[in-house]
């Protein structure tokens, strides 16, 4: 794992989210995009060394909406970025490490991930997430 690509946050109204983060913390809004294989509508956001990842669900279906009806909005998980998810996720199963999927998944900005169950690591949610050519 090359470093943190981002944290990503599931919020109820991405534009209402969106003001805040632009207006009061000052930071730039990269791109807003639908992930329907997510159910989820993404804005990147960029905090610096990192970037932030809104979630808006785009019904009450999903990991995102389920996230917020438990736990309500806030981080729901943790990027780190990778060269070869599959070699990564092969690695990660040879160590005994449960994953949500034996494949990766596509993700936003085309890109494919792949996530950690929490269990595994002590309640958080870890992603896998490589961009392969598209660099950062």
């Amino acid at each position: 794992m090359e470093k943190v690509d981002h944290i990503g946050i599931s919020v109820r109204n991405l534009e209402e989210q969106i003001t805040y983060y632009t207006e009061v913390l000052g930071l730039k809004l990269l791109k807003i995009e639908e992930v329907p294989s997510q159910n989820v509508r993404v804005a990147f956001l960029d905090a610096g060394n990192v970037h932030i990842e809104l979630l808006e669900p785009l019904s009450e279906e999903g990991a995102i909406y389920n996230h917020i009806q438990k736990r309500g909005e806030g981080i729901q998980h943790v990027a780190f970025k990778v060269k070869d998810i599959r070699e990564e996720m092969q690695d990660l199963k040879g160590k005994g490490v449960r994953l949500l999927s034996e494949e990766p998944v596509p993700a936003a900005g085309g890109a494919e991930a792949a996530f950690i169950h929490p269990k595994e690591s002590f309640g958080v949610l870890y992603e896998l997430y490589d961009k392969g050519e598209k660099g950062d």
